[in-house]
């Protein structure tokens, strides 16, 4: 049965007190998952996001009549919204699945919605509150292969731009050569500084577009291909202009100033698009009044707020949001068990018959994997000259964002193609059976036979769900969430077999297992 405010035993808290209270409690339970997202909005792929929020409190007041004329049902629905937001929360905090945190946000903001207006009027809001997804950061692994196959399409574009002007030009992967200039489309060059603002700005027209909703539909979906298409076109534009100004025009100011040059054409387009829609269906409508850009009134929103009733289920989803942010920091303020082992500085350089030499990370690498040890060498063995890289990343805690990235997010941001990837069963000259990630990488002519899997407190793992899921219970059980990643890598010489290179990881593999022990405890 439904139950309305008039219903219940109202209290008499004003309702700016009762909604800042709750706001209060949603910025410290979900402070980590916040902070996440500000970090992400530095970059250039989301810098839209602060203006997310902002834009979804401007599209509910366009929503103002709906909501207004909307009963006042089902209001302990967003309580037990409120309750599965702030489980989420938990295990997602727990779990570092920042991904989960972020969606759990949303529903909670939901959930105290449904609380205060009522189910039907929250469905009158879903517009602004879908709008919010657009500030949420993508998982690295999606974000990752997206822009690798954004580059490598973005590139194919682009290429096919230059040849039609009869420019001779050889494309290898990202790598666009010019003869006198090579010009790489780079991560930042994969179109996804477009795309996600874009998108986001294309959902916003098709909400203050008056037309129907299968105009409002082409408006939005159309922003992908659009934006896609036109960074494509700007990398063949660069390269034209390479060919007949020089290396210059590629680089610094021009190749910014180009950037934001394609995105306002871009929007040319949006609304050209809009427009064209607009008169194929003969609306009679003047272009200006295509799309409500009306101001707002915020009067009713407001007096909603400023005098008492505030309804009991908004206090109980209030006190729910309270009760999960001293929970939080309860939480968070627990220190983690951290075992003790040898730190990979010393992890020998001489194995058996392989002879090792240190290849250190770069900085800015570091910074972006924020493990906490680590070992990188090249072991090239005495008898055959056969070559290993070994690489081991430690992290004595994985709660915090802090967790191992997974090789098939990094292998495609290092401009590697991935040819072939299974999890595997490899034995050793011992005849102990080990499981493993197999990959078979590319990139240009080379080609690469990878090995990985995650060593998880006594776990020998090859699935990145399950790490999560570990971490998980070993955290509340155990209140452990240490681990490593360990990734094998050995080139294939032109015309080598894919077996050679299997031999020669799984012989190294035996030789290293038992000296690794020390380094990662159980």
């Amino acid at each position: 049965m439904a139950l309305t405010t008039d219903a219940l035993t109202p209290s008499r808290l004003p309702g700016w007190t009762a909604v800042a209270i709750a706001a209060a409690g949603v910025l410290v339970a979900y402070w980590s998952g916040i902070v996440n997202m500000a970090e992400h909005w530095g970059t250039g792929e989301y810098s839209h996001g602060p203006f997310i929020a902002m834009v979804s409190v401007w599209m509910a007041a366009q929503r103002t009549q709906a909501v207004s004329s909307a009963p006042v049902t089902w209001q302990w629905l967003g309580v037990a919204a409120v309750g599965l937001a702030l489980i989420l929360a938990f295990l997602g905090e727990t779990a570092t699945l920042y991904i989960v945190l972020h969606y759990a946000l949303i529903l909670c903001a939901a959930g105290l919605t449904v609380a205060f207006l009522g189910l039907p009027a929250t469905i009158a809001l879903w517009a602004p509150i879908a709008y919010l997804v657009f500030m949420i950061p993508i998982p690295d692994f999606l974000y990752f292969n997206l822009s690798n196959q954004l580059q490598l399409l973005s590139t194919e574009i682009g290429v096919w731009v230059i040849r039609l002007l009869g420019i001779p030009v050889f494309v290898e992967g990202n790598i666009i050569d010019l003869g006198a200039y090579k010009l790489q489309v780079a991560e930042a060059c994969s179109g996804l500084r477009y795309l996600f603002p874009f998108v986001s700005f294309g959902f916003l027209t098709a909400f203050i577009y008056r037309g129907p909703w299968w105009h409002r539909a082409i408006i939005f979906v159309s922003t992908v291909p659009i934006a896609v298409l036109m960074n494509s076109f700007r990398i063949g534009v660069i390269g034209i202009l390479v060919n007949v100004w020089g290396t210059a025009t590629a680089e610094g100011f021009m190749h910014y100033f180009e950037g934001w040059v394609v995105f306002v054409i871009c929007l040319v387009i949006l609304f050209a698009e809009a427009y064209a829609l607009m008169r194929l269906s003969r609306l009679n409508l003047a272009f200006e009044e295509a799309f409500d850009l009306d101001v707002p009134d915020f009067k009713p929103l407001l007096a909603r707020l400023a005098v008492p009733p505030v309804p009991v289920p908004f206090l109980a989803a209030t006190g729910l949001v309270v009760a999960g942010a001293i929970a939080s920091l309860a939480f968070t303020g627990r220190a983690e068990t951290v075992p003790e082992r040898r730190q990979l500085l010393s992890f020998p350089m001489v194995l058996g018959e392989w002879h090792g030499k240190e290849d250190p990370i770069a900085p800015e690498i570091l910074a972006q994997l924020k493990l906490e040890d680590y070992l990188s060498a090249n072991y090239v063995s005495d008898d055959t000259d056969e070559l290993v890289n070994l690489y081991v990343a430690y992290y004595g805690s994985q709660r915090k964002g802090q967790s191992v990235h997974s090789p098939r997010s990094c292998i495609p941001g290092g401009g590697w193609e991935i040819e072939s990837l299974r999890a595997a069963d490899v034995q050793g000259a011992d005849g102990t059976t080990r499981r493993v990630n197999r990959l078979i990488i590319g990139k240009g002519t080379s080609r690469q036979l990878v090995y990985y899997w995650f060593e998880q407190r006594g776990r020998r793992l090859t699935s990145e769900y399950l790490v999560k899921w570990y971490i998980l219970y070993d955290s509340l059980t155990m209140n452990r969430s240490d681990g490593a990643l360990v990734r094998l890598v050995t080139p294939l010489s032109a015309g080598e077999p894919i077996e050679s290179a299997d031999k020669r990881l799984v012989r190294f593999l035996g030789t290293m297992e038992g000296a690794l022990a020390p380094y990662i405890p159980d």
